[in-house]
């Protein structure tokens, strides 16, 4: 059985009840076995409220991509930092978690499976073009900090937002679509990137291309 994380554990609302059933069906089952009959099997009502809410499986999903996208919002700036460095590191850490679980590589395998429907779908398509600006834009922030602080060197903040974004992505695409796992090699990589190339002080070249 796949676990539910905290924020969704104990629905407060139809909608987050109808969110939490919509995880756990697409962990389950992925989106190419997703239906609304198995998405309702884990749902405590009747299956006839989620057609009152949606028009069918794809926009019940596009829902339950903002909604998991609100909840970054949310909760992402709130987590407590010491430093630019760390901020960066902390995130590292819950991107590159070691081992992953059944259930994490679960959730990201369909994800990943989500985004590809981007490639013919608008709406799919417009909601990972603002989740990746999203995502770029707290990293840019973050190395904004590090400059205004002292700590990171006089970077493009943009630039390396959309890298760091970027190389993330891969990772995570990386480890639910093939049995290899570059995890570790990608994560010192980074770590040397922002020692080399963020931090003040350390021995590198940071000169602007």
């Amino acid at each position: 059985m796949t676990e539910t994380p905290t924020f969704l554990e104990d629905p407060t609302d139809t909608r987050d009840a109808i969110m939490r059933a919509t995880y756990l069906a697409l962990c389950n089952h992925g989106y190419a076995d997703l239906t609304i009959q198995r998405i309702a099997d884990e749902f405590p009502k009747s299956k006839s409220l989620l057609y009152h809410h949606y028009d069918g499986k794809d926009d019940l999903l596009l829902d339950f991509l903002e909604f998991m996208l609100e909840q970054q919002r949310e909760r992402i700036p709130a987590e407590p930092t010491s430093s630019a460095d760390d901020h960066l590191n902390a995130i590292f850490k819950r991107v590159f978690r070691t081992p992953m679980t059944d259930d994490y590589r679960d959730f990201w395998r369909a994800m990943v499976e989500l985004r590809a429907q981007a490639a013919h779908d608008e709406k799919y398509r417009d909601h990972f073009t603002r989740s990746d600006e999203f995502f770029r834009e707290l990293f840019a922030n973050v190395v904004r900090s590090g400059i205004d602080d002292g700590v990171f060197r006089e970077v493009n903040p943009e630039r390396t937002a959309a890298y760091l974004q970027t190389t993330i992505t891969g990772v995570m695409t990386q480890r639910v679509t093939t049995n290899g796992d570059i995890i570790e090699d990608v994560r010192e990589e980074l770590d040397e990137y922002v020692r080399l190339r963020l931090l003040a002080g350390e021995t590198g070249d940071s000169t602007e291309r």
